[in-house]
């Protein structure tokens, strides 16, 4: 019911202010719940640390490449060391969506894998490599630095070019030098964008003989002297290793349409009764 006034009209209500309440969920320690979870609440008594651990996740999260904790440290202010803020951070996120994790010696953001299947269905379809195109990533990935003619002996079939330059427009393998051998043939090895794509922080995290054996990968009955090479990718050129010639970069750039090492193509690397070629021993490339 309204009151009149002395004309008969209605008047308006009035309205007055009213502070918040501490129990309003839109202020005070309600409101602040959200914070106190974050990796930075346990430094009120020292803003540096917690500023610099949202610097270091800010880096991270707005980083498009994995970053390496020298370009991180080169935006940390103060004395905090970048391992312990990196740790406390992986600490953090350990049971979160994402994770924090260090690929190729650097460090980066991604999705839990346990929720990956969430973005299968967002996921770019790619075609998957040929069956040489895959022994021959493995060849190049253990025994590097390795020639074509070495890829060949290892596999005990002839490798057409096309399987090595697919491997290299994928950005997994890459030419290291010349053999200080006759022919002078280039070696190949790998990069870190085939570490990154395996999530592997160093090339000898690749699986050992014991690991390929439990997955059911290599047959039983192996020779008792069988052995695998330790991985190595030392980026310096080893001392049977010419550097490549400066002229020599333009014969390497690859042709965009490539396609001979994918799985839609007959394998070049076999004929039709799955009979080898004769290998090759010169030291072509």
């Amino acid at each position: 019911m309204t009151a009149g006034n002395k004309d008969g009209g209605n008047v308006p209500p009035r309205l007055s202010l009213v502070e918040p309440s501490s129990s309003d969920p839109g202020s005070g320690p309600a409101r602040m719940s959200n914070v106190t979870a974050l990796p930075t609440a346990g430094h009120q008594h020292n803003p540096e640390r917690r500023e610099n651990l949202r610097i270091v996740e800010a880096l991270l999260f707005a980083a498009t490449e994995p970053l390496d904790e020298a370009t991180l440290a080169s935006h940390v202010r103060g004395g905090d060391a970048i391992a312990g803020l990196l740790d406390e951070l992986g600490t953090h996120y350990a049971s979160r969506g994402i994770t924090l994790v260090r690929v190729a010696g650097r460090w980066a953001f991604r999705t839990a894998g346990d929720l990956s299947y969430l973005l299968e269905r967002h996921a770019k379809e790619e075609r998957k490599l040929s069956r040489a195109a895959m022994e021959t990533m493995a060849i190049v990935a253990y025994h590097q630095p390795v020639t074509r003619a070495e890829i060949e002996e290892i596999r005990g079939v002839a490798t057409s070019a096309g399987t090595l330059d697919v491997l290299m427009e994928t950005g997994w393998v890459r030419p290291r030098g010349r053999r200080r051998a006759p022919g002078r043939p280039i070696t190949y090895g790998t990069t870190p964008k085939f570490l990154e794509h395996f999530s592997l922080d160093q090339i000898r995290d690749l699986p050992g003989l014991a690991d390929l054996k439990s997955a059911g990968l290599l047959d039983s009955t192996l020779p008792p002297d069988f052995m695998m090479p330790e991985p190595s990718d030392i980026a310096a050129l080893m001392p049977d290793e010419l550097p490549l010639e400066a002229d020599e970069a333009p014969e390497l750039d690859l042709e965009p349409s490539t396609s001979a090492a994918l799985d839609d193509t007959p394998d070049e690397d076999m004929t039709d009764d799955d009979t080898p070629h004769a290998v090759r021993t010169t030291g072509d490339e």
